[in-house]
């Protein structure tokens, strides 16, 4: 019997675009109430959200349109078509692209062999350079490429896991002292999700997304719920709040720098408010440095 949640197969070594494009627009759909879009709410409904029919109204599009896109047959949409769908449904900026990506692919002439994603030398010196600053480089599939030690001593030596598990992913929802160090350790993962859930958009013949999807589908139940809600998410700024073993509560603000010269690389930096308890917290960490210990292991700057 395939365990496998519907929203997660794949094939081709890939995630199904035509099934996650129809999953997406009925999410969507059934996430919107008659009157959050103006129209009358006439009796009981038999699904939640707003009915295919009243969808395509405020889309301006027929009925029959509206109903093959939403059963995975983008073939041919205008960007004009995606863009009224997208307002009639309020999507988001992140939710928009998401849509376009799916409706519209990008068409490659010539499978790619996936690659490892390499950091710069001169990103390295500059995460090296970041005193007192945890932060990181964060590639494909919310994998952890390179960090300083600051990071290693916030969030845990990354240099003891293997190249494969230094994933935001698989660290959450796999590795029980992420949801001790996380206080908002459910935001947390729905943000992890929607950030993969954005990368399947524009990768969805990616193997390794596809394999990574699998795997925490069938070992995690909290993941399997979050992406079948199919929510997208873009990082980029916000606040976290750790319980750190050795330093205890910490609220620390976190910024998104996305690399100018790869899209598909961002920097992320952590800093608390001068003057505050975090703040001291994080110059314990740094004045400990190597000797700061979490859960057990050794923080230190990556040698790979």
């Amino acid at each position: 019997m395939d365990e496998q949640p519907e929203s997660a197969r794949t094939t081709g070594g890939g995630l199904d675009r035509r099934a996650e494009l129809s999953e997406f627009l009925r999410t969507r759909r059934a996430r919107l109430k008659p009157e959050d879009v103006g129209l009358p709410d006439f009796g009981r409904r038999r699904v939640p959200g707003l009915r295919r029919e009243e969808l395509a109204q405020l889309a301006g599009v027929s009925v029959a349109y509206y109903t093959r896109l939403e059963q995975g047959n983008g073939r041919n949409v205008s960007a004009e078509v995606l863009d009224a769908i997208a307002r009639a449904l309020r999507l988001s900026d992140a939710e928009h692209a998401h849509l376009t990506h799916l409706a519209k692919p990008k068409q490659h002439k010539k499978k790619q062999v996936a690659r490892s994603q390499q950091v710069r030398p001169a990103l390295r010196h500059l995460l090296d350079s970041m005193d007192g600053v945890p932060a990181y480089v964060v590639g494909r599939r919310s994998s952890v490429l390179a960090w300083n030690r600051m990071a290693a001593a916030l969030f845990g030596d990354w240099a003891d896991l293997p190249a494969q598990e230094r994933n935001w992913a698989r660290m959450v929802f796999l590795r029980p002292e992420y949801r001790e160090l996380f206080v908002e350790w459910d935001q947390k993962a729905a943000d992890i999700v929607g950030y993969l859930r954005l990368d399947a958009g524009c990768h969805p013949d990616d193997p390794q997304l596809s394999a990574l999807v699998g795997e925490l589908s069938v070992k995690s139940e909290e993941f399997r719920r979050l992406w079948a809600a199919h929510d997208v998410k873009e990082k980029s700024y916000g606040v976290k709040r750790m319980r750190h073993p050795l330093v205890g509560d910490l609220t620390l603000s976190f910024e998104t720098f996305r690399l100018v010269d790869d899209a598909e690389q961002s920097l992320i930096t952590y800093h608390a408010e001068p003057g505050t308890p975090s703040a001291e917290a994080l110059r314990l960490l740094a004045s400990w440095g190597t000797d700061a210990t979490r859960s057990g292991t050794r923080a230190s700057t990556p040698s790979d």
